[in-house]
């Protein structure tokens, strides 16, 4: 049976505080910072490394996590978690999203059904419907290709697929991997769903409507702007659109769509990005072939993170140094900072994955707890950041740990040589620089341009972003979230701080209003 316990009753945890702090500075100077950088490092799915030298922690430090990691039974609680136990006790639901790109473990039996073959059996209905699409044997009214897919959804429906799609598109096009363009309605805001239908061919494009309930107010919003906007082009809806849904939600099923995928319960929708939720707008606009690499990463990174030893975990380490930044440092900020514009739209998606799956103030039996849980997410792609709130992040009176992501190579290949050295030479200086700057900072006389260092970091490096990598980075850091939570005894799967907004919505459309709410709802013309 497993045991869950707070943080605070942990004897690792005690120690934890106990032990001296890192002198960030000092051991990143001169041989001590390179020896650190060779020896603080754990090994990725894919190629990736996760270098950890810019940590303010030491062996001593990580032999504590380390005791912390079997104390707490992480490793035996992600494998209750991909075994089929349920451990979203806020909704009673299994969680299963690993199950979507392999099989870590037992067979998972949920509702009389082998939930591997459920979800396999999704994405070789999408991939045979992709391959129909892109060979024209699925064509609108007229017979002829859809040149566009546009993804409607909203959260999870929404922030990983689209991060995915921008991530790779380039490299799609390098490739020639890319199939379909790829557009995103999300918002409500009708300015949203106008400006995405103004700049594509409405005639050749197939939307795809995601929502599990099928009652998502949002999406079907937006459902009924795109539909409005068919018809108004002499076009049948109905002919240019399918669903990703719950086989018992409305949209299952249904003669409104040219065909509806499944996903359930058990798959969060931050946590959906391999399921039918991204599966069916990347297998479209890259094929079906380059959404099972991107599987297949997700699925290496899943094996590494049952791994026993912490070193060689690097999802666990992840999580457990931001354990340790945020209870024992106090450090409330993590800054995402990919040093790759593919990567511009992902560290929204990680705000979404972490702060909407960790961010509670009482554990997964609705105990409160005293200690803080999730960290502030944050990020913008570098070197875009350096000359935007980087000032903050050096001189600022807060400390704000940070985690890079860089590559050696770019996606496209082509490169020119300015001054010296390249566009991707010039991109990697500057990162490494970043992570010795804000480590060791500088000493002046004129304390404006003094940089008092100790800011940690850590980076994740890899050769190229790829399919296979973007899968791995996407997994490991679901799967440090999901440590995180453990470690701190909440429910990282549910998400009741979004409930309450929802309800008041409902009311103020419904002009069931009074006090402040009906003020506002004045206020703005409702």
């Amino acid at each position: 049976m497993t045991n869950w316990k707070n943080l605070d009753t942990l004897a690792s945890y005690k120690e934890l505080e106990s032990l001296a702090r890192v002198d960030l500075p000092a051991v990143m100077a001169g041989e001590n910072g390179a020896e650190r950088v060779k020896k603080y490092c754990a090994p990725m799915a894919e190629g990736l490394t996760f270098n950890f030298a810019a940590k303010a922690v030491d062996d001593d430090i990580l032999a504590a996590l380390a005791k912390l990691a079997e104390e707490q039974d992480l490793l035996g609680k992600f494998e209750a978690l991909y075994n089929g136990e349920v451990v979203n006790t806020g909704e009673k639901r299994l969680v299963l999203h690993q199950l979507c790109r392999g099989q870590l473990g037992n067979d998972v039996i949920a509702d009389g059904v082998n939930k591997r073959e459920f979800y396999v059996k999704q994405q070789t209905r999408i991939a045979e419907f992709a391959k129909k699409v892109h060979a024209g044997e699925i064509t609108n009214a007229d017979g002829e290709k859809f040149t566009t897919v546009v993804q409607i959804g909203i959260g999870g429906s929404d922030l990983g697929p689209r991060a995915i799609y921008i991530a790779l598109e380039n490299w799609a096009k390098t490739t020639g991997n890319l199939k379909m363009n790829a557009a995103f309605i999300s918002n409500v805001d009708p300015d949203d769903a106008a400006g995405v239908l103004s700049n594509i061919d409405v005639k050749h494009s197939l939307f795809v409507l995601v929502s599990k309930s099928g009652t998502t107010l949002e999406t079907l919003t937006n459902e009924s702007f795109v539909k409005n906007a068919l018809q108004e082009a002499g076009l049948d809806p109905a002919k240019h659109m399918v669903a990703v849904t719950s086989e018992t939600s409305p949209l299952a099923k249904n003669e409104g769509y040219l065909d509806a995928f499944y996903m359930d319960d058990y798959i969060g929708g931050r946590y959906s990005s391999s399921s039918a939720v991204g599966g069916a707008v990347l297998s479209l606009a890259f094929g079906p072939e380059v959404f099972a690499d991107f599987l297949n990463g997700a699925a290496e990174a899943d094996k590494l993170a049952k791994e026993k030893d912490l070193r060689k975990n690097a999802a666990m380490l992840d999580a457990l140094i931001g354990v340790y930044e945020r209870n024992v440092l106090g450090y409330q900020n993590t800054a995402v900072l990919p040093y790759s514009q593919a990567l511009s739209r992902f560290p929204a998606h990680l705000q979404q994955l972490d702060m909407e799956s960790n961010g509670k103030s009482v554990n997964r039996f609705g105990e409160p707890v005293d200690y803080p849980t999730g960290p502030i997410i944050f990020g913008e792609p570098g070197t875009n950041g350096q000359h935007s709130f980087y000032q903050l992040l050096h001189q600022g009176k807060n400390i704000v740990p940070m985690q890079f992501i860089g590559f050696r190579n770019s996606q496209i290949g082509s490169d020119v040589v300015i001054q010296g050295s390249t566009s991707q030479q010039k991109l990697g200086a500057n990162v490494a620089a970043q992570i010795v700057a804000f480590a060791c900072g500088k000493d002046d006389e004129n304390l404006n341009k003094k940089f008092d260092g100790g800011r940690p970091s850590s980076i994740i490096i890899g050769d190229k972003l790829t399919p296979a990598s973007l899968g791995a980075l996407l997994a490991h850091f679901e799967n440090k979230v999901m440590f995180q939570g453990f470690a701190w005894n909440v429910n990282s799967f549910d998400q009741e701080g979004v409930q309450l907004g929802k309800v008041l919505a409902k009311k103020v459309l419904a002009h069931d209003t009074d006090g402040a709410l009906a003020e506002y709802s004045a206020l703005l013309n409702i």
